[in-house]
């Protein structure tokens, strides 16, 4: 079934007078949603107290929980201590995810820094099949990690490289940010056969299972010449893409992603109207 919910809390959640996240799964299921994204963006810094509260509730309302690793990550980065940290901070985030009871860990994979890209792309690859001999070590491979599109043009994350790098193990799947690859194509996502030409290169690459389990993230974004300079909502007119077409894509394909709003500030309201929209579209 696929799920819809915010990445991170929006404003109207601390506008009615909440403030802690082991009160938003209570918040969301009242509101229709049945998924969270917990960010470690600045580090993982929970109490294991913390996390077991949020997992109780989500339990209790449905809510599924993700995290969004840090995003210090590079596994491109030419300095080896930092790559370790690198693989720290995945498995870290996996294992506040096991204790929240979720099942999914999105990561940022690289930038390019100095390295022509074929070299950024190679190197991050190699660390990638370190970094899933170290999940399976660590007792984490009954998680998925979900390297994510991105949406500026000097960090690695376009949709051919998230592919290939989810070949690499089945505990890989695509982390899909649509308004990402719409910002760093300049664009480029203007219509239903863009959202085809996208979903159909998933399935032939990585098969219907890797596809039908993707992760989605959806949010108008504003660009300029490097890709993306910041997130808008779903109000704005400007910037795309339009989550309708995607919507109706998704249903021809029977897919069943788990699909969070990255919104700004929004982020609840507009994953109620994409559920909306989901639901009535053939």
């Amino acid at each position: 079934m696929t799920k819809f919910g915010p990445s991170g809390n929006s404003n109207s959640f601390y506008a009615e007078g909440y403030a802690s996240t082991e009160q938003t799964p209570k918040w969301l299921n009242e509101r229709g949603l049945d998924a969270f994204e917990y960010s470690f963006g600045r580090g993982v810094n929970i109490s294991d107290t913390k996390a077991l509260l949020i997992r109780e509730q989500a339990d209790k309302y449905g809510i599924e929980l993700s995290v969004h690793a840090p995003y210090y990550i590079n596994f491109a980065n030419t300095d080896e201590s930092m790559i370790e940290k690198s693989f720290m901070y995945v498995t870290m985030s996996a294992d506040k995810l096991k204790q929240f009871g979720g099942k999914r860990v999105v990561f940022h994979t690289a930038s390019l820094g100095k390295l022509s890209r074929e070299k950024a792309v190679e190197l991050t690859k190699s660390r990638l099949k370190i970094l899933a001999d170290k999940i399976y070590k660590a007792g984490y491979a009954d998680c998925y990690f979900c390297p994510e599109t991105m949406g500026k043009i000097n960090q690695i994350g376009t949709l051919e490289e998230i592919v290939e790098f989810c070949k690499i193990d089945k505990i890989f799947i695509p982390a899909i940010d649509f308004g990402h690859l719409n910002a760093r194509s300049l664009g480029g996502i203007k219509g239903i056969e863009d959202y085809d030409k996208i979903l159909s290169y998933i399935i032939a690459e990585l098969g219907t299972e890797k596809a039908d389990k993707m992760h989605v993230h959806f949010s108008k974004i504003e660009y300029g010449k490097g890709g993306e300079i910041r997130h808008l909502t779903l109000a704005d007119t400007k910037y795309g893409p339009e989550f309708e077409p995607l919507a109706k894509l998704i249903k021809k394909y029977g897919l069943n992603p788990v699909i969070l709003s990255e919104s700004d500030g929004t982020q609840a309201e507009d994953a109620i109207t994409m559920k909306k929209i989901y639901n009535e579209v053939n």
